[in-house]
């Protein structure tokens, strides 16, 4: 597999090809900010010259934007720890439900606010900690970054609100789910790698306490081993975060600092660094995860409840597809190249693999479950293509997988609720009692399996046609493996939607005012972002480009035999 980069991406940085044309006053009218960030808001005029001083508290509080998005869940669980014994049930699910909508409130904050078409990380936030060891609190969100924060925040709330039967310790419950939000939104925007790391890891617990105290059956089994197969890849993350930090003193005070270690990355021998892609990609692999790291997950789904499920597969899983994309591509783009061609194989298998697994499965649940494997093998696929196209395919079709995926498991969830069971052989039928819960699932299924129109198509039509551009057979692997999820997400439905009804299903409700409230804006979103996915490319593309840009210019750096200090060092740098 030949993967070498082609093509030249869109020239967005910074609104060059406009610049060039309107000269440089157009740059005056934007001047740069400290650590070379795009200011947030254009400096507005008022009667006599000069600018509305009243701005100024403005633009602060829009660069803690994302700090608000990130505290909003813990100030909420905090709340609910406190006074959870003193109210009700109801009022504890009302008050993390205003908590979720809240956060989702400030992040549409944070996209009206972000400069479409401009490169590098805007809205960052910088506290310092303990300035000795260069320890600080560091964020911001570019292209990427952006539409993950935003689909997190839009599916906290769906989640809670599919969580209101739950009866048992739902104070315990809703701080675990706030927490969670807390930990993933703070992955997504962290900047500074002790500080993803610590995100990273935060995740863990409250997922572990969702699937292991509500989930079912042998679920705290499938939390263990969650736990476990987790914990064990964040170990080799750690080591290479602290050897790069260790050598970060090099360069000036040492510093966790993601431009920093990328320079520090850029100026290793070959092997070391080869051995560090090696120690994060098995972290983040671990997290998609890919094959054959994968085993966990069937079991994590299949016992989780409804929420969990829909967590774990729509926000959750991605954190392991963006470290990949803004951790080892970044910071090792040799290595990138390197193995690329042996990742892209454990893509294509799992591609494969997952859909195979989809196809002979009886537990619904798992069906979706091993689905994931598939999908988000084709995002890792993509991303390491390193084609515009495929890269920009991978990031869609992680906000795509999310959206449908976890829809899929609202669905099931809701069916699971009424039929008590999850056994494709003990449906059947359904769709002439439930008419309008099975029209949703319907229309799910087709936006899974890729129906052009539907969110899905895109990405997954971005991914192959830039695999094409560096393989053929893989490309042509991946088109055959969309074939095979159509005919598993079809199967599956006709088992639910068709065939002889049982005595005991004949008087099961449609779906409720709660659960319509709940599908309706998923449903909504897997029709826009199809009709018009430009809605996330444009901002997508220009952060896609700088990454490819990096992985070119380390494979021109080693064609000359030069060192490699990645774009991301230089222009990138928060």
């Amino acid at each position: 597999m030949g993967h070498g980069v082609r093509g030249r991406c869109p020239d967005h940085r910074w609104g060059r090809q406009r610049d060039r044309r309107r000269g440089e006053g157009a740059r005056r009218r934007w001047p740069a900010a400290p650590d070379g960030v795009r200011p947030l808001v254009r400096p507005r005029r008022v009667p006599g010259g000069g600018r509305d001083p009243g701005l100024r508290g403005g633009a602060i509080v829009r660069q803690h934007l994302l700090t608000f998005t990130i505290l909003f869940p813990l100030v909420g669980a905090t709340l609910i720890a406190l006074v959870g014994r003193r109210i009700d049930d109801r009022d504890t699910r009302v008050l993390a439900l205003l908590t979720t909508l809240a956060t989702f409130g400030v992040s549409l904050l944070v996209l009206r606010d972000f400069q479409t078409g401009a490169t590098g990380y805007q809205m960052v936030d910088r506290a310092s900690w303990v300035r000795s060891l260069g320890l600080q609190y560091l964020v911001g969100v570019d292209g990427i970054s952006l539409w993950l924060v935003l689909l997190t925040t839009f599916l906290f709330p769906i989640s809670v609100l599919a969580s209101w039967k739950i009866g048992t310790n739902v104070a315990r419950y809703m701080v675990a789910i706030l927490v969670l939000e807390s930990a993933v939104l703070g992955s997504f925007v962290a900047l500074d790698l002790l500080l993803f790391f610590l995100f990273f890891e935060a995740i863990l617990v409250p997922m572990y306490l969702i699937i292991g105290g509500w989930g079912s059956g042998n679920r705290v089994y499938a939390a263990i081993k969650f736990f476990l197969f987790t914990m064990a890849g964040s170990a080799f993350l750690l080591v290479g975060i602290l050897f790069l930090y260790s050598r970060s003193g090099q360069l000036g005070p040492p510093s966790f600092e993601l431009g920093r270690l990328t320079q520090v990355a850029g100026g290793l021998p070959v092997p070391t660094a080869r051995w560090l892609f090696l120690a994060f990609f098995v972290a983040f692999a671990v997290k998609v995860p890919l094959f054959p790291l994968h085993t966990w997950l069937p079991d994590a789904h299949t016992e989780a409840p409804t929420a969990g499920s829909v967590l774990l597969a729509g926000v959750l899983l991605k954190v392991g597809t963006y470290g990949l994309l803004r951790f080892n591509l970044s910071m090792f783009p040799q290595a990138s190249i390197h193995f690329a061609t042996f990742v892209s194989v454990l893509a294509v298998i799992g591609i494969i693999y997952g859909a195979v697994c989809a196809l002979i499965q009886t537990d619904v649940k798992r069906l979706v479950a091993y689905s994931s494997v598939s999908h988000l093998g084709f995002v890792v696929l993509g991303i390491f293509a390193f084609t515009q196209q495929a890269v920009t395919g991978g990031v869609l079709q992680m906000v795509n997988h999310g959206l449908a995926t976890g829809a899929l498991f609202l669905l099931v969830g809701m069916v699971y609720e009424r039929t008590h069971t999850r056994e494709l052989a003990e449906m059947g039928g359904l769709a002439g009692v439930m008419p309008w819960l099975l029209g949703a699932f319907l229309f799910v299924v087709f936006a899974s399996a890729g129906l052009p129109g539907l969110s899905s198509f895109v990405g997954e039509f971005l991914v192959i046609v830039g695999t094409f551009a560096v393989s053929h057979l893989f490309g042509a692997l991946s088109a055959v493996a969309v074939v095979l999820g159509a005919i598993y997400l079809l199967w599956s439905y006709q088992r639910v939607a068709y065939g002889p009804l049982r005595e005991e299903h004949r008087h099961l409700p449609d779906l409720s005012g709660r659960e319509v409230a709940v599908l309706a804006p998923v449903l909504a979103l897997l029709l826009v972002f199809g009709v018009y996915p430009s809605l996330l490319t444009r901002s997508i593309d220009p952060a896609t480009c700088v990454t490819i840009e990096q992985v070119r210019s380390s494979q021109t750096c080693a064609d000359v035999g030069g060192p490699v200090v990645p774009a991301a060092a230089e222009g990138r740098q928060p």
